[in-house]
């Protein structure tokens, strides 16, 4: 090698291999797949138990923060493990784009810690509308666990529990510094997938009858919009950012013909946050499936982003420049409790006698396949059949908390016990403040006198939830 090529000549020598690479990557042998292994193999380790706390909190996203920030409130000892970088899981990592409905029009549904999080926002003016700067909101949970007293980190899985009778004794995490165990009186699962429940042995269900799940989206950030040209063009109707995809589908810019397409929010001046695209057949709980999903998700904004930009006024300079961290989940598993939250309860607009909360947004469940009709389908029942009027709102009982056959374990989130209609509904930001705001309390009233979960006095737990500022008109 010449020991005196020159700055210039390495240049010229590092683009010409540079230019190379695309042809040299499209000859490359595709990597052989793994073969299927078969047996078992015994791994036992005896563990430091690092945490004992009244109450384990599996998930630091919207229900997990709710849970373990109410939970300290009651005086509890709290510890909440999150497998990621930050707290807020979809809403942050996952950057979807926007808060679902806070209120049904005349009431504020999320009351408690869900409203301590949109007054910190506001302060920070950090609120577009439903929009919330990402950044903004992971810093607000931050500060509100720590201010607290709740003890959390980050970079740590949940990988099993030591459960027996009915009870989990041990919380089994993994972190960089090693495998570690958390004894608690009692846990909330927070995972999203009910993993913690999962593991100790709960029933549960997963998609439709035929176990089909929604498809997810890896949300996305863009810069280069001019958001008065875009509402000075935008045209009226269900889906203004999808109405030039006909034409877009005839001059074959998509790979998949997806019909849906929730559309772009307003962040800054001339950014935007982007809830685009769909990888369809995706289970979360399997990690060969996620990886196949984000793959996808990742060349499509490709493709969204030639759309953008060629058939939209006020896009044409715009850009993606991030997607999230993780994938948009929007259903795994769905844990069984005492009681299921059905689609006749969302008709009837129920109320019941253990309610920890209302809640009014309509049934969103993405079709499940790509296709015009389906998302007809789709926007027919969430604008019309299934859309409630102002000021009503369905009740959600303490029941979908409480898995059946286990002691000392509460459910919030999106794996809370309901079919899966509601699911549709509840599954979203404010319904996961409202449920792990209850069950960090019940949690911690279950640890404070040793008591079943599904002993603890409802009239009690209600009073306690209104005291912190949840919306409660029927207890």
């Amino acid at each position: 090698m010449n020991q005196h090529l020159n700055r210039r000549d390495w240049i010229k020598s590092a683009a010409l291999a540079a230019g190379a690479w695309p042809v040299a990557a499209a000859a490359a042998p595709k990597p052989d797949s793994p073969k299927p292994a078969t047996g078992t193999v015994v791994f036992q380790r005896t563990l430091p138990v690092r945490h004992e706390v009244d109450v384990f909190v599996a998930g630091g996203g919207p229900a997990g923060t709710a849970a373990a920030a109410a939970a300290r409130s009651q005086g509890a000892t709290v510890f909440l493990a999150e497998a990621h970088t930050c707290l807020g899981g979809m809403g942050t990592a996952a950057r979807v784009p926007l808060f679902m409905p806070l209120s049904d029009g005349v009431n504020f549904l999320a009351g408690g810690f869900g409203r301590q999080v949109v007054d910190r926002l506001k302060a920070e003016r950090a609120l577009n509308g439903p929009a919330a700067d990402i950044e903004a909101l992971k810093r607000v949970y931050d500060a509100l666990l720590t201010e607290a007293g709740v003890t959390f980190s980050f970079y740590t899985s949940l990988i099993g529990v030591e459960a027996a009778g009915g009870r989990v004794s041990h919380a089994v995490c993994a972190a960089p510094s090693g495998i570690f165990a958390v004894r608690a009186k009692c846990c909330v699962d927070a995972t999203g997938n009910g993993d913690l429940a999962a593991m100790a042995g709960a029933k549960f269900e997963k998609g439709d009858a035929a176990g089909n799940l929604m498809p997810g989206t890896l949300c996305s950030l863009w810069s280069g919009i001019d958001w008065e040209t875009w509402r000075a063009n935008r045209p009226k109707g269900p889906q203004p950012d999808g109405h030039m995809l006909e034409k877009a589908f005839a001059d074959g810019v998509f790979t998949v013909r997806d019909e849906h397409l929730t559309g772009m929010y307003q962040l800054g001046e001339t950014l935007g946050s982007g809830n685009i695209g769909h990888t369809f057949d995706v289970d979360a709980t399997d990690e060969a499936s996620l990886t196949k999903a984000l793959v996808w998700g990742r060349r499509s904004m490709k493709e969204y982003e030639r759309y953008y930009r060629e058939y939209l006024k006020g896009f044409e300079k715009a850009r993606v420049i991030a997607t999230g961290s993780l994938l948009g989940v929007r259903e795994t598993r769905r844990i069984v409790g005492e009681y299921m939250l059905n689609l006749e309860d969302y008709k009837r607009r129920a109320t019941f006698p253990d309610e920890i909360g209302r809640y009014a947004y309509s049934i969103d469940i993405h079709p499940l396949r790509p296709g015009k009709d389906t998302y007809e389908q789709h926007r027919k029942e969430f604008d019309e059949v299934f859309r409630y009027g102002k000021g009503e709102s369905y009740g959600i009982p303490y029941r979908i908390l409480t898995p059946r056959g286990l002691d000392n374990v509460l459910v919030a989130g999106r794996c809370v016990s309901s079919d899966t209609h509601v699911h549709g509904s509840l599954r979203v930001m404010p319904g996961c403040f409202i449920t792990g705001q209850a069950a960090g309390i019940a949690a911690a009233m279950s640890a404070g006198v040793d008591i079943s979960i599904h002993a603890v006095d409802v009239k009690d737990l209600q009073q306690r939830l209104k005291a912190l500022g949840a919306y409660l008109p029927n207890a």
